[in-house]
């Protein structure tokens, strides 16, 4: 496999920047909940990295009804995505609520844009066991962070993450506030899908995942 080499020197942290519009969409976004097992109907299900295949159902907590990958086998770099099969875009706004549950290894959360396969996307993670948000970028298989920030993420506890993509900007939201933007030109091509991802032996419930254009 080619290697690659990043071609822009991008802070690995951006601790502030100011506000922008990134979330503003030219329709509201579409809704996605999990009130029902038929929805896993409109998803793909993938893995990438070592260990077996995640295990995604649709099951009961405290809210009400949510989406839960439950392989919680502990492969470090195991990721388990949940793929949206109804959408695809390019410059879109993606975001989710979520709960961690468990997991020794990791307690994670993700939302991915610009997904062309498990080697090809954009990503954003909240960890609760390193309480910080990371931003991806995902290229041959070769995953190198762009962005991040050390914020409090609390286990069993709902939280919102969200990531808006337009053109090589790319703006990461956490619970109701802008985070950090990071500039990033290396994916740009063709619409990807969208969807969730977790990592490792997390147990993670999501409520929701809201898609918007930005196009």
């Amino acid at each position: 496999m080619k290697a690659w080499v990043l071609p822009y020197l991008l802070p690995l942290c951006v601790w502030y920047l100011t506000g922008c519009d990134s979330t503003t969409s030219r329709s509201p976004p579409d809704a996605v909940t999990f009130d029902t097992a038929k929805r896993l109907d409109d998803f793909d299900f993938a893995s990438s990295g070592d260990g077996g295949t995640g295990k995604w159902l649709v099951g009961d907590n405290d809210a009400g009804r949510a989406l839960a990958q439950i392989n919680t086998e502990p492969s470090e770099n195991r990721l388990s995505f949940a793929i949206y099969r109804p959408f695809s875009g390019r410059d879109v706004y993606v975001s989710t609520s979520f709960m961690t549950i468990s997991g020794k290894v990791d307690q994670s959360a993700g939302v991915f844009v610009r997904f062309r396969s498990a080697d090809d996307y954009y990503a954003v993670r909240a960890n609760a066991l390193e309480n910080n948000v990371n931003l991806y970028r995902i290229v041959a298989g070769k995953r190198q962070m762009i962005g991040c920030m050390e914020v409090n993420v609390s286990s069993q506890a709902w939280h919102t993450l969200g990531i808006a993509a337009r053109e090589e900007r790319l703006t990461v939201f956490f619970d109701g506030r802008e985070l950090f933007v990071a500039t990033d030109r290396r994916l740009p091509g063709p619409p990807g899908k969208v969807g969730l991802w977790t990592q490792a032996d997390s147990l993670t419930w999501f409520e929701s995942l809201k898609i918007g254009s930005l196009d």
